[in-house]
């Protein structure tokens, strides 16, 4: 009983560069260890075994934008705080995503005020969304996975430029 016998006529699997590339920057993105406020808790229970980022190669968030390529901006971004979010953003290596984790990040939420920014794309482009107050770790999970939905769509010319 050999191992032919046990897979079968498996053929040849063929695939392009860019499919091949997109599906291992899926399966390890590395997320910056950026929480902010209420949604952070969130973020760290889809970080536990209940919801389990591992599964998507995302093991543990990082604390140096160097090791990573994924900043979850989760909860409200102070006018003080701003310049660091840029700062961290533009020492990530790219390619670099960011996901917005809740109304606070997305769109200033309940704080209409001079000190909040009403949206961290004022500051970073985002590529994602997730709506709530604070989102379930469901709803960053589904973020995430429509995060790798657009990475694997990506095409060489627009990363290689």
């Amino acid at each position: 009983m050999g191992v032919s016998t046990k897979l079968g006529n498996l053929g040849v699997v063929t695939t392009t560069l860019e499919d091949a590339v997109n599906w291992g920057r899926t399966g390890a993105m590395w997320p910056l260890l950026f929480g902010l406020a209420c949604c952070a808790i969130e973020m760290m229970s889809t970080q536990a075994s209940d919801y389990d980022l591992s599964r998507f190669g995302m093991e543990l968030n990082r604390a140096s934008p160097r090791q990573s390529d994924l900043m979850i901006v989760a909860g409200r971004v102070t006018r003080k705080m701003a310049p660091v979010v840029r700062q961290l953003y533009d020492q990530m290596a790219d390619p670099k995503w960011v996901l917005s984790m809740g109304d606070c990040a997305s769109c200033g939420g309940v704080y209409n005020n001079y000190a909040i920014v009403q949206g961290v794309d004022e500051i970073v482009p985002v590529d994602v969304y997730v709506a709530g107050c604070p989102p379930r770790p469901e709803q960053l999970l589904h973020g995430i996975l429509t995060l790798h939905e657009k990475v694997k769509g990506e095409r060489i010319q627009d990363w290689a430029s």
